[in-house]
């Protein structure tokens, strides 16, 4: 062994060991538990961050500790190819999309390489190749074919920047989560899967997800959104029409004193061709951002239509109003306001002097003043004909009753959740495998003729997609009649390709369909690893993938991921970093520094993996010197642990059986927090075994407990550093190589203590302190105790009274006084 920690050398030698020896390729084995661990694949920027590096060395702990197990882990990695940024680089180095993303691939996979990640690199994709894309091409034929996949117009989310629509969950604050750029709402045609269908689904299965943290299924409970309520219908006072609202508050019907409608609802674009102030409100609500998270924040403003509806419960003739704070894409573009019931009414009503009627008072009686503020809890109604009286629970039964008998209404459960938009008006993503003819509409692309091929190699001049002008790409023939067609120039949302790429992961090579049956030995994901930010777009969209895969006999089961580990972020001085914020620190600048085992071992032992990391570079260097001392001992070790005897430690004298306790004991604090995922601690036991295994003297009997204790060391940190552990297992004569080494088991026997330390007092003042055996009686114990020297002087000639002994704790003297 060289007498020098040299880690750039060690890691070089080890990397190449598995390169040849393919030592991470794993094929399916029906007689070996499976694991499958996966982080979510990466895009292609060009650089690896710290995130990176946090996110992947995490997964990678756990792979290698669950192949130490002794079960068949599979750990794959991709791309995730397609997208904006893509373009958008593309733009500013005058490049085409497609050589942008390739480079960047070659160079983030190069850097990744060098971190010693145990990745099946054999199973490895970009998600914008033809070979992965003509299955998502397909799948949404199938979708097409069921129903699943419609197109029509809306209002949508558009970026003015990156010149596309997003989805709902896309715009974060009003702006596009990509460009920041003030999102718009404009009426476009698109195209939809219909995620709706599987709303209730979705929402029950949550409570199955026992592996995903509490906060993640909490945040897509609220984005589905499911509430129970009434459908009603409120007849228009001039006319046949009606105006229908969704309530979830029945209760409060008979304080309803106007209703607000969309500035895109037609009574609203009818008035507006009337009245120039309310069509100037309309072209300014034109630009509001198209999300109730926005919706929430801006100011109230609204205008008088003219129009009025009759209360269908009461009678009463009641004022329609357009307003900002209503979106047209939520139930009918309609609410019923009850300014008495709900703040936002209640301030809406205050601004604007129109009526506030209280119907719903406090079930205790306690008095309420409806002048300062409204009264939105449960309570009993008055004023509410034969229905006052009653509280929240009959008055919904009642009033349900009453609307579906009289026609004026029905009982309705509606969703949050909204279709996912999935057209995007830009060139560098999977074609949507649609040819759009004159004579016979809407015509799918037979599935023979899969895929519909993505032109590569164009450069961009412009954020406006190159395949509306590009005729050898939009012209083409209607496969139905024969005649002149044209192709569908809008692409997939890139969320598509990440929506399924994880089971991709069990065939890759099959290139004859989506999966095989090596799919059914994979999935499910037994632990994905990824940021929180992705809760309700990836992890939503790719549950619903999944079932409709399910559905369609692609897979068997009914959840892509049983665990979900969402790691917090790395930040620097307090900021997650960013190059905007100048506080990044190179990977590779630390790979060449340190090597990679430091830098993994600073990333598990920083922080837990769920929270988030405080970068340090005393961190760094500390976690360097533990390897250094690490290296340094088995250097100085190095014949007593080559001579160990695998066998378990025979007990011998006190003082050995106590370190190989202590041993055990740190061990099976070490396994019960490797289960949790508790990593960080799992380094701190590791911290504290180097340190008891270099206090141990340098005697014969000690080199067992060396020996063993080395050997459980290194195979703690054999996932977390996994190349200083191969090369000194295999330089110390270990058994075998340590990948495949068991995990080290706790000696159960050792957590028996055999011997403790008791304390001795004399007059109640500690004095000493003896170890014994466990099964030493309480008359050897007051002859030990009063034999030893420092007690011995003490008592001197003093008499003594009595000795009081608690059990495996302490003996106290008395003496005469």
């Amino acid at each position: 062994m060289n007498k020098l920690y040299q880690p750039q050398i060690i890691e070089k030698a080890t990397q190449k060991i598995w390169e040849e020896t393919k030592a991470f390729e794993v094929t399916e084995n029906p007689n070996k538990q499976k694991f499958y661990c996966l982080s979510m694949l990466p895009y292609p920027s060009g650089h690896i961050h710290m995130g990176h590096v946090r996110n992947y060395t995490i997964g990678d702990v756990i792979s290698r500790y669950q192949r130490m197990l002794g079960k068949n882990v599979l750990q794959p990695l991709g791309w995730d190819a397609f997208g904006l940024p893509a373009e958008n680089a593309a733009l500013e180095h005058k490049l085409a999309p497609s050589a942008w993303t390739y480079q960047n691939i070659e160079q983030m996979r190069a850097t990744i390489k060098p971190l010693g990640f145990a990745i099946d690199w054999s199973r490895e994709f970009a998600t914008c190749t033809p070979e992965y894309y003509k299955f998502e091409q397909e799948l949404f034929l199938k979708m097409y074919e069921k129903g699943l996949a419609y197109k029509k117009k809306s209002l949508v989310n558009w970026d003015p920047v990156d010149q596309t629509v997003l989805a709902n969950e896309q715009v974060v604050d009003g702006r596009g989560w990509r460009s920041g750029a003030l999102v718009e709402r404009k009426e476009i045609s698109q195209w939809f899967l219909k995620i709706t269908a599987y709303a209730d689904e979705l929402l029950n299965e949550l409570d199955n997800l026992t592996g995903w943290p509490e906060q993640v299924r909490t945040m897509q409970r609220n984005w589905i959104g499911k509430s129970e309520g009434l459908e009603i219908y409120f007849p228009l006072a001039e006319s046949n029409e009606k105006i229908t609202v969704f309530t979830t508050r029945p209760d409060t019907i008979f304080g309803v004193t106007f209703l607000a409608i969309a500035p895109e609802h037609p009574l609203a674009i009818l008035s507006a061709k009337t009245n120039e102030k309310i069509s100037a409100f309309l072209q300014k609500c034109h630009n509001i951002k198209n999300s109730e998270a926005e919706l929430a924040t801006i100011p109230k403003e609204g205008y008088d239509t003219g129009i009025f509806a009759i209360n269908p419960l009461n009678g009463e003739k009641i004022p329609v109003w357009v307003a900002n704070f209503v979106l047209m894409e939520y139930g009918s573009g309609a609410v019923m306001s009850v300014p008495a019931h709900d703040e936002r009414d209640f301030e809406f009503a205050k601004q604007y002097g129109l009526k506030i009627k209280q119907v719903i008072k406090p079930s205790d009686n306690s008095p309420w003043d409806i002048s300062k503020a409204a009264f939105t809890d449960h309570g009993i109604l008055f004023d509410s004909g034969d229905f006052s009286n009653l509280n929240f629970t009959e008055a919904f039964a009642a009033i349900t009753d009453h609307v579906v008998k009289n026609k004026t209404g029905l009982h309705k459960i509606n969703y949050r959740l909204r279709d996912w938009g999935v057209s995007r008006q830009r060139y560098w993503g999977a074609p949507i495998p649609i040819i759009n003819c004159t004579k016979c509409g809407i015509v799918p692309v037979p599935i023979k003729d899969l895929p519909v091929v993505l032109p590569e190699g164009i450069k961009l001049n412009d954020p406006k997609s190159p395949l509306l002008s590009l005729e050898s790409f939009v012209n083409t023939t209607c496969p139905k009649c024969g005649g002149k067609a044209t192709r569908e120039t809008d692409t997939f949302d890139t969320f598509m390709e990440s929506s399924w790429y994880y089971a991709r992961y069990c065939c890759p090579d099959q290139n004859d369909s989506m999966f095989d049956e090596r799919v059914d030995y994979w999935m499910p994901v037994d632990q994905y690893i990824g940021g929180i930010e992705h809760a309700i777009l990836h992890l939503l969209y790719a549950r619903f993938i999944y079932k409709v895969m399910r559905d369609e006999g692609l897979v068997k089961h009914d959840e892509p991921f049983t665990n979900l580990l969402t790691q917090g972020m790395v930040l620097k001085d307090g900021s997650k970093m960013s190059k905007s914020k100048k506080n990044t620190v190179s990977p590779e600048e630390l790979l060449e520094n340190y090597g990679a085992d430091t830098v993994r071992l600073f990333i598990i032992f920083a922080s837990p993996p769920e929270q988030s990391l405080e970068w340090s570079h005393s961190g760094i260097e500390g976690a360097h010197r533990f390897l250094k001392k690490l290296y340094a001992f088995a250097i100085n070790n190095e014949k007593a642990i080559i001579d160990y005897n695998v066998q378990p430690t025979k007990p011998g004298l006190i003082e050995d059986n106590q370190a190989h306790n202590q041993i055990h004991s740190i061990l099976h604090q070490a396994n019960l927090d490797m289960g949790r995922l508790h990593l960080n601690t799992v380094v701190s036991a590791a911290m504290k075994l180097m340190n008891l295994l270099q206090a141990l003297p340098n005697t014969q009997n000690n080199n067992n407990l060396i020996g063993e204790g080395f050997s459980i060391l290194l195979r703690l940190l054999g996932p977390i550093t996994p190349h200083i552990t191969h090369y000194l297992w295999n330089e110390l004569k270990f058994n075998g190589d340590i990948l495949d080494a068991p995990w080290p088991q706790v000696d159960i026997n050792a957590l028996t203590k055999n011997s403790f330390d008791l304390i001795i007092q004399v007059n109640g003042k500690v004095r000493g302190k003896i170890n014994v055996s466990a099964d030493t009686d309480e008359e050897t114990l007051k002859i030990t105790a009063l034999k030893q020297e420092n007690i011995v002087r003490m008592i001197g000639q003093k008499p003594v009274k009595k000795t009081i002994i608690v059990p495996q704790k302490l003996i106290n003297i008395v003496l005469e006084s």
